[in-house]
């Protein structure tokens, strides 16, 4: 056992021949799933220590489960050190108005993160008490892989900075960065069993999805809803003929972590506020009066001092959002680079009949899994970008003229670690592009985006995709297209990088739809929005 502790980079390379010291393949797993845990963590020999201790107290110290799950317990406790571990920065004078907007940033996604872990811990003592509920695997891979990336947006906020603040916050992040990364690995090479659809619905008589817990009144709450306020909990109207005379105003009065969904209707007219929902703000609904009709517009942009994630019009973290029949704007302009309309870090959030509109950077797909149906979507460069798990169906994106010299690209999806679940599907949809135009380039390492049976116009460019730099991610990306057609569809002189596929095989293209990607059985039919689980 000392041995294990002096030199555990060395048995990283010798794991192979660990059973013949121990005896057991049993041992040798449990061996193995340590030494995994504790990967490139800083101090090694304490980590094993540490995960060794805490496991004695379990009811099976030498399951390699148990391993994972006081892993992640360990995870959690150190993404909590380090979110504590931000109060320094606030008595420091010399942090300056970017700067401690990028602290503000990072206190909130270390927050992100320590919800997340303690959610997938939850999870996993759920599992280990013989639940045999399966979406529970489409869950843990979801917010560990949101609770891994939060870290790397914490740290992207301090562009245009002198960067020594973020060099002290980039050391006290490393640990728990790497802890999470061990923990997703461990998970998803215990739980690769193949993927079990089911199907938890009811469809009436119209063809509509309900929940089988929905009741006949829940039922008709939905149906009411979709006819633009005939039912709502609260209601805001710029000329006092409702409860609330702004947006803002609304999201404070409603309840906190709501279980059941709080719908606030907003008239017609041009809202002119930055709305910024908190995780606490759960399970609810914008319905407005249609694309248009109902507008929340703002300006924030990179060039006034705001970081990326603070730019936007709205942003979105409690789980379970749902916006209908709606206009999100960022009015900046290419000029002002950066400048978000809406950014989405709610789990399980949707959007119908939404038109989300900027120039560069439009839709942050920050984190978790979201679902998109005939919305529109405007923009200049990565204006379709984040680490979200996200599907569009039926959506129709345009693209807008950039500043000379700039490339239009609709996506730069940021997925860091193979093992994410995150990336982009665009199914059935449109791109009207009015400038030459590319399909997307790689943000980060793994960077993953699709097009499912996707109508292109002549000016989407024939090779398809942009590098970002060099050759930056070009094999270690997954983009794929399938069955795209249209004047700009052709896949004749599409790029020939490693990590392109012209996808052939329906069941290939099966695991990016709704019902695969995104565990669309578990929680679409609850919002009452059209979709469609596979490709048919």
């Amino acid at each position: 056992m000392m041995f294990l502790m002096a030199i555990p980079k060395l048995l990283l390379l010798l794991l192979p021949f660990i059973e013949l010291v121990f005896g057991g393949q049993a041992e040798y797993a449990l061996q193995s799933t340590m030494l995994r845990a504790c990967h490139k963590i800083q101090n090694q020999s304490d980590c094993l220590d540490n995960l060794r201790s805490k496991l004695e107290s379990t009811k099976n110290p030498k399951d390699p489960k148990s391993v994972l799950a006081v892993a992640m317990e360990m995870t959690h406790l150190e993404a909590m050190r380090a979110n504590n571990g931000f109060s320094m920065f606030e008595t420091l004078s010399s942090v300056d108005s970017r700067e401690s907007l990028a602290v503000e940033d990072c206190k909130e996604l270390l927050d992100f993160s320590v919800s997340e872990l303690a959610w997938s811990l939850d999870t996993m003592r759920k599992i280990h008490a013989g639940s045999k509920n399966h979406h529970h695997r489409g869950n843990l891979k979801a917010w560990l892989s949101a609770a891994l990336s939060n870290q790397d947006t914490c740290l992207e906020g301090f562009e245009g900075t002198d960067r020594r603040v973020e060099r002290v916050i980039r050391g006290s992040l490393a640990q728990v960065t790497q802890l999470i990364g061990n923990v997703l690995v461990l998970y998803s090479q215990m739980h690769s069993l193949p993927f079990k659809q089911t199907r938890n619905d009811t469809r009436d008589e119209e063809g509509k999805r309900y929940p089988k817990w929905m009741s006949e009144g829940d039922k008709e709450l939905f149906s009411m809803s979709s006819t633009r306020g005939l039912y709502a909990d609260s209601v805001v109207a710029q000329d006092g003929s409702g409860h609330y005379q702004s947006i803002t105003e609304a999201v404070n009065n409603a309840p906190s972590y709501s279980n059941r969904r709080y719908i606030i209707y907003i008239k017609k007219g041009v809202y002119k506020e930055n709305i910024d929902l908190k995780k606490k703000k759960t399970n609810i609904m914008f319905m407005g009066d249609g694309i248009g009709a109902t507008v929340v517009t703002g300006d924030r942009n990179f060039l006034q001092g705001w970081t990326t994630f603070r730019t936007a019009t709205v942003a979105v973290s409690g789980k379970g959002f749902i916006a209908r029949d709606m206009t999100f704007r960022n009015t900046a302009g290419p000029e002002n680079r950066q400048a978000v309309a809406l950014r989405v870090d709610s789990d399980q959030s949707a959007f119908y009949k939404c038109s989300m509109e900027g120039h560069q950077d439009t839709l942050y797909l920050h984190s978790l899994r979201q679902f998109y149906r005939e919305c529109d979507i405007y923009g200049t460069i990565d204006f379709i970008f984040g680490n979200g798990a996200a599907v569009f169906q039926n959506c129709r994106i345009f693209t807008r003229v950039p500043l000379p010299l700039q490339k239009v690209t609709i996506t730069a999806q940021g997925r860091k670690d193979p093992h994410q679940s995150t990336g982009f599907t665009i199914q059935d949809s449109f791109i009207y592009a009015t400038q030459p135009t590319y399909l997307g380039r790689p943000w980060k390492q793994y960077s993953r985006t699709v097009f499912l049976n996707t109508y292109m116009t002549g000016l989407v460019q024939p090779r398809g995709w942009l590098e970002w730099y060099g050759d930056f991610a070009l094999g270690t990306l997954w983009y794929g297209e399938y069955k795209s057609y249209g004047p700009g569809g052709s896949l004749i002189g599409r790029v020939n990088w490693p990590g392109y596929h012209i996808i052939q095989d329906s069941n290939v293209a099966k695991f990016f739809t709704a019902g695969n990607f995104i565990d669309g059985f578990a929680w679409l039919p609850h919002t009452g929005i059209k979709f469609k689980f596979g490709l048919n």
